[in-house]
């Protein structure tokens, strides 16, 4: 009788401390936020360095 209480606690034990599934939890995606640049800053070298090869032709 003592064999079947402590078997029927260890059952009941193993079945609480296995609760859960085996899915793989979902986690949510990071969310990454980007500073927007402004879009003059994309066109300024290309027109600075116009101006400096504007220079270089007109002074020689």
């Amino acid at each position: 009788m003592k064999k079947l209480v402590l078997a029927a606690a260890l059952a009941a034990a193993a079945t609480t401390a296995s609760a859960g599934s085996y899915a793989e939890p979902v986690i949510a995606p990071a969310v990454v936020v980007e500073q927007a640049s402004s879009s003059s800053s994309g066109i300024l070298l290309p027109l600075l360095l116009l101006v400096l090869v504007g220079a270089a032709v007109a002074s020689n």
